[in-house]
């Protein structure tokens, strides 16, 4: 008996990396979602409670946001290995150095990094004297509902979160949002 031969139609090198990148495309845009726009508790007109924020700082000292109270703080999340935190972070000094006669504390939250480069970013923004509390595995960040970086939380001098920045921070949004808490 003959059997029929039934060639199995193969699939050429082009036409899997065609589909291949087909399902990637209808992957991205379905599983994409547009960017969230810039939290405000203030807009919502209900300040949410600060979670608690306390520990070893860089430099050996310690830090617990709740010793903080009558003072307005900016907690900003950051990490070495990202460019816009870089960027952003000689603006939050400068405000500090600015403000902190009137009572503004910064403070950095670093998520997902080691101890020197940490440091040597600290060193090339100028920013040596912040007090930074290490978050090796993200899990203050996630307390803070972080959902990357930069990401920066005003509090108010009652320990709320009364705004809070996705990205990086600009010199008007501190002007908008610190100042007008400072002259409380």
């Amino acid at each position: 008996m003959i059997r029929p031969r039934f060639r199995t139609p193969r699939v050429g090198p082009a036409l899997a990396l065609a589909l291949t990148a087909a399902l990637g495309t209808v992957l991205a845009l379905g599983l994409r979602q547009p960017a969230p726009p810039p939290d405000s508790a203030a807009a919502r007109g209900t300040p949410a409670p600060a979670p608690a924020l306390a520990g070893a700082t860089l430099d050996g000292g310690r830090f617990d946001l709740a010793d903080a109270r009558g003072q307005v703080v900016l907690v900003n999340v950051f990490a070495s290995w990202c460019g816009p935190c870089r960027d952003e972070l000689p603006l939050l000094v400068d405000a500090d150095r600015r403000w902190s006669p009137q009572g503004l504390r910064l403070v950095g939250l670093n998520v997902r990094d080691g101890a020197d480069a940490v440091r040597a970013l600290l060193e090339q923004t100028g920013a040596q004297g912040l007090t930074v509390l290490p978050d090796p595995d993200g899990t203050r960040a996630v307390d803070w509902g972080v959902r990357g970086v930069p990401e920066t939380f005003l509090v108010d001098r009652d320990g709320r979160i009364v705004d809070r920045q996705r990205g990086v921070v600009t010199g008007q949004w501190l002007e908008q949002r610190v100042a007008p808490l400072l002259a409380r």
